[in-house]
């Protein structure tokens, strides 16, 4: 054992890594999060994108399969219908999608899309 100074610097070394690895991790734990928050917010945006579409395609047709429609495309794609509405020929779907953290309460992330015909001043 040496002293440097007066102070016995025996592992302190091991301290500093070990604390500087905790800080770390801490980091990782908080971007990997995020990074899963922000892919179920743009999976419920593409979910519900893609249902609305569905519904529109089918809502002067066949307004009352509309829904049913949505609702497979939005299952398809990993996420649930919380509500779809057809009016006029324009379908407004809403779609969640369980979001899990590890260590942390469940929580959704959920998304609104309307589609429908695009009309010009002229037609209306």
């Amino acid at each position: 054992m040496s002293d440097v100074g007066g102070r016995r610097d025996r592992g302190s070394a091991t301290v500093w890594v070990v604390a500087v690895m905790a800080v770390v991790w801490a980091a990782a734990y908080v971007l990997v999060q995020v990074g899963m928050a922000r892919v179920a917010v743009h999976t419920a945006l593409a979910a519900a994108d893609l249902g609305a579409l569905a519904a529109a395609e089918l809502a002067v047709a066949a307004p009352g399969e509309a829904c049913g429609r949505a609702a497979e495309v939005v299952a398809a794609n990993d996420a649930r219908i919380v509500s779809c509405e057809v009016e006029g020929g324009v379908s407004e779907v809403t779609a969640r999608v369980r979001l899990r953290f590890p260590g942390l309460t469940e929580r959704e992330a959920s998304a609104t899309s309307r589609a429908g015909p695009v009309y010009l001043n002229t037609e209306r």
